[in-house]
C-alpha cells in the first residue's frame, strides 16, 4: 500500500524516502586525531631539520592524542566509520612513516659512511619498519571487530614507534654513534617491524576501566611509573617500552610451558598402573 505526502508527487516522495542519511563527520574526537597526525608530522619536519630530541617526543604526543580520540569518541558516542578510517591514516603517518624517517636521519643514513652495502641496509630497514606498520594497522582494521580484547595480536603500531622514538631520544642525548652502535639501533628498527607484524599476544590493558576495581598495587604503581619518567624521560620511557615489546615474547614462553606441561601431566595420568 502505497501512501502519497500531501503537496508532494509521487517522485519527491520516492527521492526523499530512497536518499541515505549523511554519514556524520564529529568534531571532538577528529580534533584529537588531526592532533595525532599533526604531531607524526612535525616528528619528521623536526628529524629533517635535525633535531632529533623534539621529533622523538612528537611521537610520544602522538600516542597520547591517539589514545584519547578513541575513548572520546566511545564517551560522547561519536564513533563514525569516517572516524575509524581517519585514525587509521593519521596512525599511519604518525607511528609508521615518522619514526621510521626519524631514525633514519638520526642514524641509519649514517651506515652509508661505512661502505655502500651498509648504506643499503640502512634505509632498508627503516622501510622494513614502515611496512610492517601498514601491514599492523592494516590486519587491526580486518580483525578488530573478532578478535579478543584482552589482548593485541602483534605488537601495536604505538608501542613499536614508542620504542624506536624513545631509542633515538636515548642515543641522541648520549651523543653515541660509530658502527657497533648505528648496528644495534638497525637491528632494534627491524626487530620492532617483526614484532608488529608477529602473531604474538600483547596484553591491551582495555580490561581496565576507571569505572571498574583494580587492585591497590595498580594505584601506587601508575603515580611511581610517572615518577620515574618525570625523572628521566628517555631513558624511562625506552625501558617501558622495550618491557612491553618483551611482554609478547614472554607471554608466547608462558603458553607454550603451559602447553607442553599439561601434555605430560595427560600422558602422566593415561599411564597403566603397573
Amino acid at each position: 500500500m502505497q501512501v502519497d505526502t500531501p503537496g508532494m508527487t509521487m517522485d519527491e516522495t520516492e527521492d526523499k524516502t530512497s536518499k541515505p542519511r549523511r554519514r556524520g563527520i564529529y568534531l571532538l574526537p577528529n580534533l584529537f586525531t588531526t592532533g595525532t597526525l599533526f604531531a607524526g608530522f612535525y616528528g619528521i619536519v623536526a628529524s629533517i631539520d635535525g633535531h632529533f630530541q623534539p621529533a622523538a617526543i612528537a611521537i610520544f604526543v602522538a600516542g597520547l592524542l591517539d589514545g584519547m580520540d578513541g575513548r572520546l569518541a566511545r564517551l560522547t558516542n561519536t564513533e563514525s566509520e569516517f572516524g575509524k578510517q581517519y585514525d587509521s591514516l593519521a596512525d599511519m603517518v604518525a607511528f609508521g612513516m615518522a619514526p621510521a624517517i626519524i631514525v633514519y636521519q638520526w642514524g641509519l643514513k649514517a651506515l652509508g659512511e661505512y661502505g655502500w652495502a651498509w648504506g643499503k641496509l640502512g634505509w632498508l630497514a627503516a622501510f622494513l619498519y614502515a611496512v610492517a606498520a601498514a601491514l599492523r594497522l592494516a590486519r587491526f582494521n580486518v580483525t578488530a571487530k573478532t578478535a579478543d580484547r584482552r589482548f593485541f595480536e602483534g605488537l601495536p603500531s604505538p608501542s613499536a614507534a614508542g620504542l624506536v622514538a624513545s631509542m633515538v631520544w636515548v642515543a641522541s642525548g648520549l651523543g653515541v654513534g660509530g658502527l657497533p652502535t648505528l648496528a644495534v639501533v638497525m637491528a632494534l628498527t627491524i626487530l620492532a617491524g617483526a614484532l608488529m607484524v608477529s602473531r604474538l599476544a600483547y596484553w591491551s590493558f582495555k580490561g581496565l576501566s576507571p569505572r571498574g576495581r583494580v587492585s591497590f598495587a595498580y594505584v601506587l604503581i601508575i603515580p611511581l611509573i610517572f615518577v620515574l619518567i618525570a625523572i628521566d624521560p628517555p631513558r624511562v620511557l625506552f625501558f617501558l617500552a622495550s618491557t612491553y615489546a618483551l611482554s609478547g615474547i614472554v607471554i608466547a614462553l608462558w603458553r607454550r610451558w603451559r602447553r607442553q606441561s599439561g601434555r605430560l601431566r595427560r600422558s602422566e595420568r593415561s599411564l597403566p598402573d603397573e
